[in-house]
């Protein structure tokens, strides 16, 4: 693939993190009862960094977990070969929490939509929200992201790759065309 744009870099990630805390703890008037969820894999490490935002915020560590949702995936039946299937790692409570499931890019919907359903096999919690680094549209259901770093309007045959210095060993957000 062919990269066209770099749209974030290092400290513009850093600057929507820290506005999305903030964000996240203005809307919930305060951490009381929130908990992250990432979805695995770059989800993750962004669930972590609006939790360390939100201790710097708040002063409160904010329980983060680990979400693989590979077997709850619509079109597990159309993957050819073996799923890779990682590890959940949810060790609080879940009920009557008030959970912001965070990930990288928000497309089509389909994966929120997987990881709603695998979150509700792990109990029921208050309110769920959905945060995510990048909104490029395309949805193909009645999904929206709570919180939105930034919207990037793209083509079908653009990609969005988020690139993480906890996987990449960079930060930085770029538009690629698929070949």
């Amino acid at each position: 693939m062919k990269e066209k744009a770099k749209i974030l870099d290092k400290d513009a990630i850093a600057r929507i993190a820290t506005r999305i805390s903030h964000e996240i703890v203005e809307k919930n008037k305060g951490v009381e009862n929130l908990c992250l969820i990432g979805i695995r894999n770059r989800g993750v490490y962004l669930a972590q960094r609006l939790a360390k935002c939100i201790k710097n915020i708040e002063g409160a560590d904010i329980p983060t977990g680990a979400l693989d949702i590979t077997l709850y995936r619509d079109d597990l039946a159309l993957a050819s070969g073996q799923p890779l299937v990682r590890k959940t790692e949810i060790d609080f409570d879940i009920n009557g929490k008030n959970l912001i499931l965070v990930d990288d890019v928000l497309y089509t919907g389909r994966t929120v939509r997987a990881a709603l359903d695998a979150l509700i096999d792990f109990g029921r919690p208050k309110s769920i929200s959905l945060a995510v680094l990048i909104d490029r549209g395309h949805r193909e259901l009645p999904i929206r992201a709570d919180y939105a770093g930034k919207n990037i309007p793209t083509s079908k045959d653009e990609a969005v790759e988020v690139r993480l210095q906890e996987t990449e060993g960079v930060d930085e957000v770029v538009i690629v065309e698929k070949n």
